[in-house]
């Protein structure tokens, strides 16, 4: 069973209220908490009670669970909202065409709000911590002092990542700072990188004590490669309000921070505390399963309790009706998908590619059973989120309770190779990107599709392109790819690229010309399809025992809807900050990007 992260009711009153909620004179008097500061943040119990209550903003209803993690990080080259077609304000959020008042975002409760929410309760916790944890002789308070501060940070990069540059607070709310403007987020980046190296100092590696033993909770390997992380986000292009480039801040140059995040990366490989699964599959097995065991591939997981959180509810593959596997409700999963030339651009012998593109779903269940039914070539379904998968019976009509994966270790692997290639060269790269790969490969194809693929790549440029593939194949359906094209500066580039694609797909041109407009199935005892036809090749029907399908239904207004027509994505990387809190910054807050 995961752990319910749940605030103790004696830090509420006192120590998270809103500071929207409160007046001038609250502000400036002492904190009217059950008990003082001073008790909480000298006590382990408590001091963990208040940490852990930094994590309640994830999973309020317009949040993370509802809003934020169902909308960011789509549309990108590989996957989309598959109702992008339709002109609404949901499909806007995706096709880079939000407006400040947006009524699915602009509500005062929403992610923006949320998260500023959980960075007041770890500055909160963090000040405490520092002033009566003992921090120097107490292990234990050290690790809720590095988490307090992790979390803190995990806030801000995605409200830099989403926004761009937001106000900047990183000590308790009092009068003179409640309206405050948005500041560099060069000077946020900093802040955050140098928050990170503290923090890694003071939490513990995976297993190595009992706070460290699961990935709903901070360790060090986790600290240290979403040190690297961000050290790649703040060197890279991103839009700035004068345009798309690198930031000019001489500390946040590519040589400083490539190799801050490829030492950190290989700090994190030495360690041996962490590793890939052997099996994708198996991977995603054991995430759809809810093993939260720390260790192995997963780092950290946004937690949520059984009955909160929407990831499968939002992304699964689609149940059309309750049935053998849920009681979730109609309809659930199917928000999203990969683009439909993906499996088709993956390697046929890449077992990544069928755990994460499926073309089917499940259908209307008859005496509690649902059976797959094909879709269609335009809509797929993220593999890596199955209902079926799930060792829990969700009942819950809103909610599914399964984790955020918020990194795993294959990115280790893929940041270490390409800063390697860029401050060492492609041999230096090689064997991080031959990892990666060979996980996705039977013993049998790596010599040629591992050893003999990464060794051709043997110019910066090719190993680079190669990396950027790579993270294609094996993020798609994370949510993650946007961010890294963003920083390539390949964002508008590759949705055209992927938009040529789509229609070469459509045509049956090009790479797709050998694609198979026939699918051929039938319906195994077990109730899944038994499928012929996704493959080059397969042309002729298996046998009478199958139905056919034509395989063609890709329309261009689908097509041309992975951005909206007359916007330059490059000009809309981020969301506008929403009305709501524009109105009620006392004239600090304004929009920036044209909005």
């Amino acid at each position: 069973m995961k752990n319910k992260i749940i605030i103790a009711g004696l830090l509420i009153v006192g120590l998270f209220t809103s500071c929207q909620e409160l007046g001038d004179d609250f502000l400036e008097a002492p904190a009217q908490s059950t008990l003082d500061e001073s008790v909480i943040f000298s006590t382990a119990g408590l001091a963990k009670g208040a940490v852990d209550g930094i994590k309640v903003p994830f999973a309020e209803t317009n949040s993370y669970r509802g809003r934020f993690l169902p909308y960011s990080g789509l549309n990108t080259d590989v996957e989309w909202n598959n109702s992008s077609q339709i002109d609404d304000e949901k499909a806007d959020l995706n096709v880079y065409d939000a407006k400040a008042f947006n009524t699915q975002m602009n509500t005062s409760n929403n992610a923006w709000s949320q998260m500023f929410s959980g960075i007041e309760r770890a500055n909160i916790c963090i000040k405490g911590l520092r002033e009566y944890g003992n921090i120097e002789t107490d292990p234990e308070m050290a690790q809720l002092l590095g988490e307090a501060i992790t979390l803190r940070a995990i806030y801000y990069a995605d409200l830099l990542k989403t926004w761009g540059d937001v106000p900047y607070r990183f000590e308790p709310i009092s009068n003179n700072t409640i309206y405050i403007p948005k500041t560099n987020r060069d000077i946020i980046y900093k802040q955050l990188i140098a928050d990170l190296g503290e923090a890694a100092t003071l939490v513990a590696w995976p297993n190595e004590t009992a706070a460290t033993t699961d990935v709903e909770h901070v360790n060090k390997a986790f600290v240290k490669a979403f040190r690297a992380r961000l050290a790649l986000m703040a060197s890279g292009f991103q839009q700035y309000p004068d345009g798309v480039r690198r930031s000019t801040d001489p500390e946040l140059s590519v040589a400083n921070m490539y190799r801050l995040a490829l030492d950190e990366c290989r700090s994190v490989i030495a360690s041996g505390s962490a590793s890939l699964n052997p099996s994708f599959e198996g991977f995603w097995k054991k995430y759809n399963e809810e093993n939260i065991a720390a260790g192995g591939e997963s780092l950290w997981e946004l937690p949520f309790a059984d009955g909160r959180g929407r990831m499968l509810f939002t992304f699964a593959v689609r149940h059309t009706t309750n049935d053998q596997f849920h009681a979730n409700g109609s309809n659930r999963g199917g928000f999203a998908g990969p683009l439909p030339h993906v499996f088709y651009d993956y390697d046929q012998a890449d077992t990544r590619r069928d755990v994460t593109c499926v073309p089917y779903k499940w259908g209307a269940a008859v005496d509690n059973k649902a059976k797959q039914e094909l879709g269609s070539l335009d809509t797929w379904y993220f593999g890596k989120y199955r209902y079926e998968w799930m060792k829990r019976f969700v009942t819950s009509t809103n909610d599914d309770g399964v984790n955020k994966i918020y990194m795993r270790y294959a990115e280790v692997l893929l940041i270490a190779a390409e800063t390697a290639n860029e401050l060492e060269g492609p041999a230096a790269a090689a064997p991080y990107l031959k990892a990666v790969r060979r996980r996705a490969f039977a013993t049998a194809d790596q010599a040629s599709k591992v050893d003999a693929y990464v060794d051709g790549l043997s110019n910066k440029q090719a190993m680079l392109k190669g990396i950027q593939d790579e993270n294609k194949y094996e993020f798609t359906g994370e949510m993650e790819r946007k961010f890294a094209l963003m920083r390539w500066n390949l964002l508008k580039t590759n949705l055209d690229i992927a938009k040529t694609k789509m229609a070469n797909l459509k045509a049956r041109t090009g790479e797709y010309a050998t694609v198979p407009t026939t699918l051929y199935y039938k319906v195994k005892e077990d109730l899944t399809l038994d499928i012929y036809g996704l493959n080059r090749g397969e042309t002729q029907s298996p046998g009478a025992d199958y139905s056919s399908v034509t395989w063609n239904k890709l329309e261009d207004t689908k097509i041309n809807s992975l951005y909206k027509a007359g916007v330059n994505p490059d000009n809309r990387q981020f969301w506008p900050i929403w009305e709501v809190f524009i109105e009620g910054s006392n004239g600090q807050l304004t929009n920036d990007y044209g909005y």
